[in-house]
Parts: C-alpha cells; structure tokens; sequence
C-alpha cells in the first residue's frame, strides 16, 4: 500500500486490496490532541544486543527496470545481526529527507516533516557481528515504504540469533539514499495502474533478492556468519507478495512469509512444498475479498499456515501503529494496539523461523493459543467473510 499509516491513522483506502499501489488518499490523517514526541521502537526480545550497517549494491547485468536512463540496478541493503557490543550510537530509521518525501507521498501532515528521522532504534550501528553460522532472513517491505518500517521485526529477529537482510527496491519507496547523496523517488508510481503492474513488480523484487543473496558472500565483511543453507524470506504486503515469488524462483530460499500481501506469483501446477506461512487480516479469511490466498492454499504442497489476526489490518505488521503518536494521529477504534500488534508479529514470525532454519519444534504454530487469542488459524477456524 502507499500509505505508511493507514492502520494507526485510519486514512480512506484501508479497505483497498492488500497488494500494490492504489492512489494514495486525498485527505490527510485524522489528527490527535498533539504529537508526543519521538517514537522508540520496542525492545528486541531475544538474548542478544543488536547490530546494523548498510550495503550498498550495483547489479551490472541489468539496466533498471524504472530508471530508463540508468543501465545499472542499485540496491540499498540494510543488515541487523547480533553483535556482543551494547552500547554506542544507535542505527537511524531515515534520514530527515526521506521522512520528509515518504510523510507527503502519505499525506500525513500532521507532525513536522522530519518526525520520522527522530524515531529511536535499539541496533548498535557498525557494532562487530557475533555468533557464527547463523541463519539469514531477507525482508521486503510494502509498495512505497522503505524497509527500515519493518525495523522493529528485524531488530528482534537479529537478537534471537539471527541475520536479516532487508532490501530497499530502488524507484519503489518515495525515498531511498545513495551514499553520493543521490535520492531515488518513487518512478514505480507512475505506472501501478498499468496491466500486470503487480505481477512485474514481483519478480523484478524476485530478482533484486536473488542478485543480493549471490553478493553477500563477498560485499560484507560478516558473512562468514551466514549459514547459506538456511536462508528464509519474509515481507509485507507486496514484500510478502515478493516472497512467494522469490521462492517460486529460487531455491536458495528455503522457507516463506506473506504478511497481509495479495499475491500474483503464480505457483506451478505440481507445487510449492517448501514451508510456507499466511500472516494477514480479516481481508484475507477464507472467501473474503482478497482471494488469491484461497488460490494459493491449494497448491502449497509442504508444510503450511494460514493464520489471520483479529483486529488487525494492512500496516499491522509494520512499525506503522508504533509510530502514530509521534506523529499526532488518532488509532481507530477495534484496530489492534500497537504494541499487541508488533508482539504478535514478532511472535509468530520467529516461531516460524525457529521451526523451519532452526529445527525448534514450536507448538504454538500446531493450534490457536489462549495466549494470543487473535491468532485464528484458518481454513478451520477463521469464519469466511
């Protein structure tokens, strides 16, 4: 979606399909009384300290696919991983800049521009990775979003023991950094009402993931941690979208998460039987109006999961809902709590984690739990809509 808050702000195209880019909505976010402040993300929840520093790719075999003067694709790549140092200057969540684009690409106008730059992480940045062969997880966020509003989740992940490497799809976020000063706009956004703009898109994403997990070896000076046999991918609505069409793809990925995403990948007709999981919203139950899930059920041939939380919606799984006070904007009423919200997320995404790189049995994913009753897992027990 091209909204960054739709689920703490209420803004009129929540009900949109959980894809791509429909048009970003003409009135700004329901304000509250006053901003509070800057926003800090939750803490990580694992044993270890967190670590984070950014790669900077160029896949020369490509030109880019919405640049037309550029004959190169450039990657922005952040890595988070567990580190042994916990003290030292914290990772920034944006730059001042690029919270300023992505805050009018939303129409949010309700807190200082540069709000968003100000939000506190809990990664040490340019700490030394520790830990050795640990397992890798790529994260692909939302049409229009940078991948640092998925900064609590990687946070988290990289401090139960594992690296994460999030990707910033150049021309598809209203604003990613070069480190000449270069800012890359949203050109993907004059084109998300063409034909097959969704199903392009995601494997364009297929192939940035592709050429990132065949660079890592040689571009950063901690891969010597990655245990490149155990490699998973998880992302947000046309990030979670790119997973299914990462692994259709790639082997190398051996396990997938959707979160809230309509997918366009299509599997082939014998399967997919790597393990697979559904993390999304009322819209995407059984026969509810987001139906490619129902499709794609089917032909998931291996292990699978289908699970929808109540109360949540389309920026639920993001850093979205955390950032809502800093930015002075109302929470709807029945939406999940941000920090419930950002538990349930973490919680399920790892147990996942843990069950397909880490070999953890983790009963929590076989039946709904009285500790999270808004997990439901459906077919069996999500009502359709």
């Amino acid at each position: 979606m091209r909204h960054l808050l739709a689920a703490a702000a209420g803004l009129a195209v929540l009900a949109a399909s959980a894809c791509s880019a429909p048009a970003p909505p003409r009135s700004a976010a329901t304000p509250s009384a006053a901003p509070t402040g800057p926003a800090t993300l939750p803490a990580p929840t694992g044993p270890h300290p967190v670590g984070s520093t950014t790669l900077y790719l160029k896949d020369t075999s490509r030109p880019d696919p919405w640049n037309l003067d550029a004959d190169a694709r450039e990657l922005k790549v952040t890595l988070w991983y567990p580190t042994q140092q916990r003290n030292g200057q914290r990772a920034p969540y944006m730059t001042p800049k690029e919270s300023e684009l992505l805050l009018k690409g939303s129409r949010i106008a309700t807190a200082p521009y540069d709000t968003l730059s100000k939000t506190r992480t809990n990664a040490v940045e340019g700490a030394e990775p520790a830990g050795e062969k640990l397992p890798l997880v790529v994260l692909s966020p939302g049409f229009t979003k940078p991948v640092s509003t998925l900064t609590s989740l990687a946070e988290d992940l990289a401090s139960r023991g594992y690296v994460v490497a999030g990707i910033d799809h150049t021309y598809e976020s209203y604003a990613t950094t070069f480190p000449d000063g270069r800012i890359a706009e949203c050109l993907a956004c004059d084109s998300n009402s063409d034909p097959g703009f969704g199903a392009g898109l995601v494997q364009g994403r297929a192939t940035d993931v592709s050429f990132v997990l065949d660079q890592l070896p040689s571009k950063w000076d901690g891969t010597d941690r990655i245990d490149r046999a155990r490699i998973a991918m998880v992302g947000q609505s046309i990030g979670g979208a790119s997973a299914m069409a990462t692994m259709v793809n790639d082997s190398r990925v051996r396990a997938g998460i959707d979160m809230d995403g309509t997918t366009y990948a299509r599997i082939p007709k014998n399967g997919l039987s790597r393990p697979f999981m559904f993390l999304g919203s009322a819209r995407h139950v059984p026969g509810g109006p987001a139906p490619t899930w129902d499709r794609d059920w089917k032909l998931l041939t291996g292990w699978k999961r289908w699970i929808v939380l109540t109360g949540a919606e389309h920026q639920s799984f993001t850093d979205t809902p955390l950032l809502a006070d800093a930015l002075g904007i109302k929470s709807l009423p029945g939406v999940l709590p941000a920090a419930r919200a950002a538990e349930l997320t973490r919680t399920y995404v790892a147990a996942f984690l843990d069950q397909h790189l880490k070999a953890r049995r983790q009963p929590l994913l076989d039946k709904p739990s009285a500790h999270y009753p808004e997990a439901k897992f459906c077919p069996a027990s999500c009502a359709p809509a």
